[in-house]
């Protein structure tokens, strides 16, 4: 590979870097080629891009991006497969799914918004992330609760007003 080949990497992997607000590093070593293919497929349906790259265009495109990536650059040892992901957990959820059937990938690093994850223990984390959406429904769900209890109660009283009101005006005739 020679340099211009190189910079063509490293600027194409710092635009998707830029881009994509959830990237993950995860570790395909020991796949082999029909299982890295399947593994692209899902990804893919998905709407999750998967990059393998060398380790030091991966650290040169991440200087480039501008952002900072911190701890996320001390994971990039070994194999490394960038995933990228419009979504935080969907990279999470394709990787333990995947898992079912192999034992690797392995997550190395994800970083989300400016957090970063490392490890393989933190995937469970990641799929228990609230997507922005989420936390919306929730937050209305809790407000709506008080008014709909309110709402009940004052519903409940008007029937029993109605009723003693009823009541009444039988006895009186």
């Amino acid at each position: 590979m020679n340099k211009s080949e190189k910079e063509v990497i490293v600027n194409d992997l710092a635009e998707k870097i830029s881009r994509y607000q959830f990237v993950y590093l995860a570790d395909t070593s020991g796949l082999s080629a029909n299982s890295v293919n399947s593994l692209r497929r899902e990804l893919f349906k998905k709407g999750i891009v998967m990059q393998v790259a060398k380790n030091t265009l991966i650290n040169k495109a991440i200087e480039q991006s501008g952002m900072d990536y911190g701890a996320f650059v001390g994971a990039l040892k070994g194999s490394s497969s960038l995933l990228f992901s419009e979504d935080a957990k969907s990279p999470a959820k394709a990787i333990k799914d995947f898992r079912k059937k192999n034992a690797i990938p392995a997550l190395k690093a994800a970083y989300i918004d400016t957090d970063v994850f490392l490890g393989d223990e933190s995937l469970d984390a990641l799929i228990a992330i609230k997507s922005k959406e989420e936390m919306i429904g929730e937050v209305i769900t809790l407000l709506q609760s008080p008014m709909s209890t309110v709402m009940g109660q004052l519903k409940s009283g008007g029937n029993k007003i109605a009723g003693i009101v009823k009541t009444l005006s039988e006895r009186e005739a």
